[in-house]
């Protein structure tokens, strides 16, 4: 896994922007990728994924479950457009466990309960059926929780999003390789974005 560069932040419109490359070989590190940044996370965050098919998505959301130790097997919700797991902290009991054990060594999260909701927005046809189904009420809650979303192909709504957020776009490079651009938007996300960066993400 290479860290391509140091954390870019600038303000672009009068919103702190931050970004941040990071190349990941395997899908096993992409997927680790995911777990490091899970286990930051507070409640709250919303996270938009974008990229051609195969280039890592489902597989990074994987490991953000993982890091927000959720035990329950993650697939996209291409079908559904929607999927909600649950996170619960237990006591580390069995160390073949491997969200627990990923969350004992890469730390504490700020709560101890968090709901994961997937999306996946490959199959919309028009940005409006976001409204139609509700689905504003997770995006702009006034009063963040901790929950978290995640959405994958959000490209498909760009002017819906908030903005303040994180998005991430993955390109793959080769059969292995993947380049994965972050960009925070708004002090809480950059914040996160520096943390994350700080991470010792090469120990893998």
């Amino acid at each position: 896994m290479v860290l391509e560069s140091d954390i870019m932040i600038k303000n672009l419109q009068e919103e702190l922007t931050c970004t941040l490359d990071i190349i990941s070989c395997s899908s096993a590190q992409t997927k680790h990728l995911g777990m490091r940044l899970g286990a930051l996370l507070h409640g709250g965050e919303l996270i938009l994924l974008n990229g051609q098919l195969g280039s890592g998505k489902t597989t990074f959301t994987q490991g953000l479950a993982e890091g927000m130790r959720i035990t329950d097997i993650v697939s996209s919700p291409t079908f559904t457009l929607l999927k909600e797991y649950r996170s619960q902290f237990q006591p580390v009991s069995d160390e073949t466990n491997t969200a627990e054990v990923a969350a004992k060594r890469l730390g504490p999260m700020q709560s101890e309960v968090h709901s994961l909701y997937h999306f996946d927005l490959y199959r919309l046809d028009d940005p409006d059926e976001i409204i139609d189904l509700g689905f504003e009420d997770y995006f702009y809650n006034p009063n963040p929780g901790s929950d978290v979303c995640v959405v994958e192909w959000a490209d498909k709504a760009d002017a819906f999003w908030p903005a303040e957020r994180l998005s991430i776009c993955f390109n793959a490079l080769d059969e292995a390789r993947r380049c994965l651009l972050f960009v925070a938007t708004g002090t809480h996300y950059c914040e996160l974005l520096r943390q994350f960066s700080e991470e010792n993400i090469c120990d893998y």
